[in-house]
């Protein structure tokens, strides 16, 4: 139905940058309201952004807010996450997911919101 392969994630020093992506493969990309989730060693999966069918609505969780943004090419059905300023609370496997949009409200902050997700991404930051 929906396949999502997230990429870009490895080791990096605090201060620096990342940017994953996050390749769909579906007919049409353009309808699905997309976001991305994060999971620390103990912790529960949380909200990191979400961003709607267009790319022009986003909303991001508190803790990234001026260092995280995220994007979307419909062009290219990829999802992007660019992560500035990184610091070692950042440390965690991210995850995209992905939502039919015209169900429920378009910019989704929790995962019973979205019906597909990928495999994870693991990013790491250094002090």
């Amino acid at each position: 139905q929906v396949q999502l392969v997230e990429s870009g994630g490895g080791l990096v020093q605090a201060g620096g940058s990342l940017r994953l992506s996050c390749a769909v493969s579906v007919r049409t990309f353009s309808i699905y309201a997309l976001g991305w989730f994060r999971q620390a060693p103990g912790k529960e999966r949380e909200f990191v952004a979400a961003i709607g069918t267009s790319g022009g609505n986003t909303y991001y969780t508190d803790s990234v807010k001026g260092r995280f943004t995220i994007s979307r090419d419909n062009a290219k059905n990829t999802m992007y996450l660019q992560m500035n300023s990184l610091k070692p609370e950042d440390t965690a496997v991210y995850y995209c997911a992905a939502g039919l949009a015209g169900y429920t409200r378009e910019l989704r902050t929790t995962e019973a919101e979205y019906g597909d997700w990928g495999q994870g991404t693991q990013v790491t930051v250094s002090s």
